[in-house]
Order: C-alpha cells, then structure tokens, then sequence
C-alpha cells in the first residue's frame, strides 16, 4: 500500500457487509467523490480506496462480526 491522503477509523456499527466498507463515505464532501468502491477490512482490520488513497482502519478494540 502507498502512503494514504488520509486514515478513516471504523467502528464495527459502521461496516456494510460483513467487514466491508465504502469509500466515498458518507462524510467526504460532494466535490471528492469518484465511483463507489467496496473495501475489504476482513483481512488485518485495514484496506486503501485505490482512487483517492483513503484508508480505512477499524478503530481500536473494535472486532468484525462473525461471518456467515
């Protein structure tokens, strides 16, 4: 992975599947916004939005839920 612009800590609550994220999140102004991504946190609880380089980490203690 390359440096990321900017780190984004996740809870558990805030996963879309199970230990997915998405990138735009809900939370990044209108004018960043490039083509959703889905991001896979189920491997050592991080992942990097190949478009912007924003990484998503799960916030500390937290745990994914069991998978199915």
């Amino acid at each position: 992975m390359t440096q990321p612009k900017s780190v984004v800590e996740v809870s558990a609550k805030d996963l879309q599947g199970p230990g997915v994220v998405f990138c735009p999140n809900p939370k990044m102004p209108l004018w960043s916004n490039h083509p959703r991504v889905f991001i896979d946190l189920s491997h050592g609880g991080e992942g990097q939005c190949a478009y912007c380089g924003t990484a998503y980490r799960l916030k500390a203690g937290e745990v994914l839920p069991a998978g199915h």
